[in-house]
């Protein structure tokens, strides 16, 4: 006996059925109505998703050599590591501030690619810090007068950059709604679609920040760096700052960068679908090729401020300037916000129902 295949609804995932009556197949739940060679293709499709491809070669690179002149030392404190020149004999823990005497050499770690030197100097780094504290309404007005920055460190922070070219395949459900009315009866017609995109992306440089005592967060929130300004390492840009060697190798930085490239490649994807009232994804598939992975060091700022016995960490970019770290809230100025939103929104309302009515 000849049998007819199963389909799902695309709409509500309902089992659907050949209706003879309309010569279509039609959801016994949603009422939707469906072609058969529409369901066809559209099970083809189904058939073609796959799972995401995203795998790296971590391996070569060049490695420090004694001749290099650099010098690491462990803060017996709090466990950071940091790479100075040798020349440098004592200096402070830009973590926990903690005083340290350098010794040891790096062995064995790799070798910075590239670096890109500091562009701004301790000064913009405190302009940088006066700007971001103004035009903040809900910040305590004590907050500047009584805060003080404890100190302000210039550090070269290590990070992974990645390249790759993304291959990837996505599938939509999307629908179209148009509404309409007459004396008797407000209509409101829903059309569903099916919508395929497939395409290459080459990626770049993907930062990944390689040091476990910086937070990701600040770090990518300084981004983007001009890479066109930067050189192929040499010690002496590390001369008067500090350079973060890295605990987190490229291998367990995969993970992040892969993160990030999907969420890119899924948005640019996304972004190709215009004129739908809705757009879901259903699927999608990512493939890298010719991945490779660089190591570099960029410039950062660091300050770190005490308030009412609470440390506020803040970040420069020490090439652009873009600032970033939190602040404070004055919860009683954000009470009075908040108020005068919602008394500005009620009077709002109040117009248009007296307009109305």
């Amino acid at each position: 006996m000849d049998t007819m295949l199963q389909y799902k609804c695309p709409c509500c995932g309902g089992a659907i059925e050949f209706d003879s009556t309309l010569q279509k197949m039609k959801c016994p739940f949603c009422d939707t109505e469906f072609d058969v060679e529409t369901l066809k293709a559209y099970d083809e499709a189904l058939k073609q998703d796959g799972t995401d491809a995203m795998e790296w070669d971590t391996s070569g690179g060049e490695a420090w050599s004694e001749e290099d002149n650099m010098a690491v030392y462990v803060c017996e404190s709090c466990g950071g590591e940091v790479v100075c020149d040798s020349t440098t004999a004592a200096t402070a823990c830009p973590y926990c501030e903690n005083p340290v005497v350098m010794k040891g050499k790096l062995s064995g770690d790799l070798r910075p690619d590239w670096v890109i030197p500091f562009k701004l100097d301790k000064e913009a780094a405190k302009k940088g810090m006066l700007a971001h504290l103004s035009g903040k309404p809900l910040l305590p007005k004590a907050f500047k007068s009584e805060n003080h920055i404890d100190e302000i460190k210039g550090i070269y922070v290590p990070f992974w950059l990645f390249d790759a070219d993304a291959d990837g395949a996505f599938r939509y459900k999307a629908t179209k709604v148009r509404t309409w009315s007459d004396s008797r009866y407000r209509y409101t017609e829903t059309s569903h679609f099916s919508i395929q995109r497939a395409g290459h992306i080459a990626f770049d440089r993907v930062p990944v920040d390689g040091s476990s005592k910086m937070a990701d967060d600040l770090m990518e929130s300084v981004e983007p760096y001009d890479f066109s300004e930067a050189v192929d390492f040499q010690t002496a840009y590390l001369a008067g700052y500090l350079a973060d060697r890295y605990d987190v190798d490229v291998e367990q930085s995969v993970e992040r960068a892969n993160q990030r490239i999907k969420s890119s490649t899924e948005t640019e994807f996304r972004n190709t679908v215009h004129g739908y009232t809705t757009v879901t994804q259903e699927s999608a598939n990512i493939s890298l090729s010719d991945n490779r992975s660089h190591y570099a060091l960029y410039p950062v700022w660091i300050l770190n401020t005490t308030w009412r016995d609470q440390k506020y960490t803040f970040a420069m970019n020490g090439q652009t300037g873009k600032f970033v770290g939190n602040l404070p809230m004055d919860k009683g100025a954000f009470a009075r916000w908040f108020a005068g939103v919602g008394s500005v929104a009620a009077a709002i309302a109040f117009a248009v129902l007296y307009f109305f009515f």
